[in-house]
């Protein structure tokens, strides 16, 4: 059983690293839909925390718990298993935040909106490219 968890694991870090990082990111979903896009100004600018989704909690637990049950005999496993869950839960949720940037943008229309882009340093004045993807924004890139 150990020895098929540990190839699960290798067999997905080895296909994690099949597509290349750059540019943004589509679902499987939305990627072949027609975008539509505003042009504006970044009027302010303040950093925020981008708090998990879920996935790092969920992840987290889960390999706490794994990495739990294999320490200990009788109750002792048992609280080990549960005492990994409850850390890698705790360790996944703050490992999963992210710094970002909530913009407010006076577009080119004249309309005011308000968008959260994760990891990205806009200042006010820079003129920025807003990509829709229905309601969301797939992504925010300056305008050179």
């Amino acid at each position: 059983m150990k020895k098929h968890i540990t190839m699960s694991v290798v067999a997905l870090i080895l296909l994690s690293g099949c597509a290349t990082n750059e540019g943004p990111q589509y679902s499987g979903q939305s990627y072949s839909q027609i975008k539509q896009y505003e042009i504006g100004t970044v009027l302010e600018e303040r950093p925020v925390v981008i708090t998990d989704n879920g996935n790092g909690a969920f992840f987290g637990a889960l390999i706490g718990a794994v990495l739990g049950s294999t320490m200990g005999m009788g109750s002792g496993k048992t609280l080990s298993t549960l005492g990994g869950g409850i850390g890698g839960y705790y360790a996944g949720k703050e490992i999963a935040k992210a710094n970002g940037d909530e913009l407010t943008v006076k577009l080119d229309n004249g309309e005011h909106v308000v968008v959260v882009v994760k990891g990205k340093i806009f200042h006010a004045g820079d003129r920025v490219k807003i990509i829709k993807d229905g309601n969301k924004v797939a992504e925010v890139s300056k305008v050179e």
